[in-house]
């Protein structure tokens, strides 16, 4: 199984599901993002908001705390080493890196379904404003 994920993969959707079955999608529906599983057991992923305004000036070191916070809060981007349980359909990502410092060091549960060319990975729940919420990421094989 772990071979069957090793790819480059194309984020199709990217939502948070409330525990009363409300569905919110914390970058928009449009969102983008890329995942790459290499078979030396690495990964890579970012996911981004494509509303995020634009900086006024090209260097990235002097936008403005507005500008600045904005691209922050629109980007998820983290790499780092994985293993897939297949018995418990679990993929297991080690994070060596993060956008989010606070990630570096974790281990990130994802739940997975795989079926032909679109995988489908699941957060545990979480709390995001005090709610209990969890992730759902579709992903579709791009190599």
């Amino acid at each position: 199984m772990k071979n069957s994920v090793v790819g480059v993969w194309k984020l199709l959707r990217f939502e948070f599901q409330a525990a009363d079955g409300r569905i919110m999608y914390p970058f928009g529906k449009e969102a983008r993002g890329s995942f790459i599983y290499t078979k030396s057991n690495r990964f890579s992923v970012q996911l981004m908001n494509v509303n995020r305004p634009r900086f006024a000036i090209s260097d990235q070191q002097k936008g403005t705390v507005e500008e600045t916070l904005a691209s922050y809060r629109g980007s998820i981007s983290y790499f780092g080493t994985y293993k897939v349980d297949e018995e418990n359909k679990i993929i297991i990502h080690q994070v060596e890196g993060s956008l989010f410092p606070n990630m570096e060091g974790t281990e990130q549960i994802r739940y997975f379904e795989l079926k032909e060319n679109i995988l489908q990975l699941r957060t545990p729940t979480f709390k995001v404003a005090g709610e209990v919420t969890f992730g759902i990421l579709l992903w579709e094989r791009i190599e």
